[in-house]
Formats: structure tokens, C-alpha cells, sequence
């Protein structure tokens, strides 16, 4: 199943999606999820009902366009968004830093999540270094406590596309990753939710990113260091994964940050996250200067 939300006439809305049309997941099934926090409240039987009833045929007769509604982020705000530092060879290369003997874990903070052609918008007097990161994001479905490898997976409810926008002079001056990669509109997530049916193998699956229609990622998630499963089991040991919470799976090489000469986002610069069976995030950069203007403390930074 494809998984969207909209903003409608009634509010936020799950959709699920077959061609260029969508249906309300609550027409769908008898007594069906409105939100994807009901599915996802609904556990591993809510989703199987309408994995069942969303009959592709009645989707395409009955269903409105894919652009109908306001677009939202197939899960507008997780409870929380875990991310993996330094998970593909070629990234570890670049940056010229240590293989990870353990997956190495960060976060971004919820309200940075922005869907499927947002603006991804930043003061230039806060930064002037945002760069790109192409992601296959997961979407945690059912709860993940100290569980095994081999039983990782079955926690999954599907895979998204997600862009881990980042702030490098933030990133960097800060001596660690939060705030640089958590500024708001700074987590794209979308076009949709690809339940794990139609993915069961996501360690085999083309990822790249463009920037005004330039390919500067191209990969397969096969050569992250630390696959799907292994990150789900890794972080459920320490923490709880809950249903809705998204990880970040990491990103190829070829970041702006690490070019020569380096490269960053701009005004009217437009990101693609392009994830093979997942679809195409698109999201356009804008510069927008706050109107409060940030005071010099004096160590020289700004608050």
C-alpha cells in the first residue's frame, strides 16, 4: 500500500493511494483509520484490514487526485526522528572520517518534518551553509523494545523518502548535529509511506538526489554499513522505538559540504529525494530573513 495524508474539508486525512488517485482510508474499510495516527493506534490487524480493502480498482473509480487536499507528510509529526551518521562508504570517504564501528545515532527534532513540496526555508542570517541529504526514511508501526535482528523488521510499517537538510556552519560550529539538522522545514518526508509488503527487501533499492535537476547522490541503500534491521534492533536496546517514530537511515556520498569547491542550497534551489518503488520528495529552498534580528553575545555568536 501506498500511504499519504491530506489536509481536507474534514481535517487531516489518510489516503491510500493506487495510480494518480487517493481514497480515504476510513471509506475503505468499516470503521477505518481517519489519521494515520488511528492506523497506526489500529496495530498490526488495523493495517492488514486495509491492506485489504483498499482495492485498487474503487481507489482509481471513486478516489480524487493525488493533488487534492493540502499535502502533508505521510506521517505529519512523528513522535520522534532518529538519524544514523556516517552509514554509507562512500559519505565516510568524503568526509575523510572512521568507519562507525556502531551505528552512530543522533535526532532531529519533530517539528522540522515539512511534506512533499514544502518550502524548505532559513534565515541567511542563521545560516549560510544548508546542504542536502538524500535518506530512506523507516517508519516505525509496531512498538520495538531490545529486539533481535531477525525480528527487526516485522516492527517496520514501511519506508519513505526523507531529506536530512543540514545547516553545516550550525552543524559544525556547534561541536554536534542537533540543532544544524533540526531548524524547521529541515526534515522533507513523503511523497508517501510504502508499506513493507511492496518492500520487503530494503537493502536493494536506487537512491539519489538532485539539485536543480543535477544528480549529485546516486547509491543503493546495499551499501549502507548497517542495514534496516540492524538499526531498528541497535536503537531498540537502548530506547523504545514507538509506533510512528521515523529513522533516518543515513546518506550516500556526494553532499554539498564535502565538494570542491563546496556547493550549497540556494534561493529557488529545488531537492529531489528519489528512492526506487518510493517515488520522487520534492521540495524548492527559500530564504527567509526572521524579523527579529539575532543579537551578538560576547563570545561572538549570535542567540
Amino acid at each position: 500500500m501506498r500511504l499519504i495524508s491530506r489536509r481536507t474539508e474534514r481535517g487531516e486525512t489518510l489516503g491510500v493511494q493506487a495510480g494518480e488517485r487517493w481514497l480515504a482510508a476510513a471509506a475503505l474499510v468499516d470503521d477505518g483509520p481517519t489519521t494515520i495516527a488511528d492506523l497506526l493506534r489500529g496495530g498490526r490487524s488495523a493495517v492488514a484490514a486495509l491492506r485489504v480493502g483498499a482495492d485498487a480498482d474503487r481507489i482509481a473509480r471513486d478516489g480524487r487526485p493525488v493533488g487534492h487536499g493540502a499535502v502533508l507528510a505521510p506521517i505529519p509529526r512523528p513522535g520522534k526522528v532518529v538519524a544514523i551518521g556516517r552509514n554509507y562508504r562512500e559519505h565516510v570517504d568524503e568526509e575523510q572520517a572512521e568507519a562507525p564501528p556502531a551505528p552512530l545515532v543522533f535526532a532531529k527534532f519533530p517539528s522540522a518534518v515539512v511534506g512533499d513540496g514544502a518550502e524548505i526555508r532559513w534565515d541567511p542570517a542563521l545560516t549560510q551553509q544548508v546542504d542536502w541529504e538524500a535518506e530512506l526514511g523507516v517508519v516505525i508501526g509496531t512498538a520495538a523494545r531490545d529486539v533481535l535482528v531477525a525480528d527487526a523488521l516485522d516492527h517496520v510499517l514501511g519506508y519513505t523518502c526523507l531529506n536530512d537538510v543540514s545547516a553545516r556552519d550550525i552543524q559544525f560550529g556547534d561541536g554536534q548535529w542537533v540543532r544544524g539538522k533540526s531548524l524547521d522545514t529541515f526534515c522533507p518526508i513523503g511523497p508517501a509511506i510504502v508499506t513493507t509488503d511492496e518492500i520487503p527487501d530494503p537493502q536493494n533499492l536506487a537512491i539519489r538526489c538532485l539539485v536543480d535537476g543535477e544528480v549529485v547522490q546516486a547509491a543503493n541503500t546495499s551499501q549502507m554499513y548497517f542495514g534496516v534491521a540492524e538499526i531498528v534492533s541497535y536503537c531498540s536496546r537502548s530506547f523504545t522505538l514507538e509506533p510512528g517514530d521515523v529513522i533516518a537511515t543515513g546518506t550516500p556520498g556526494g553532499v554539498g559540504v564535502f565538494r570542491e569547491p563546496p556547493r550549497f542550497l540556494a534561493d529557488g534551489s529545488e531537492v529531489v529525494v528519489e528512492i526506487e518503488g518510493i517515488g520522487r520528495l520534492r521540495n524548492r529552498c527559500r530564504l527567509v530573513p526572521a524579523s527579529t534580528p539575532l543579537v551578538a553575545t560576547p563570545a561572538g555568536g549570535v542567540v
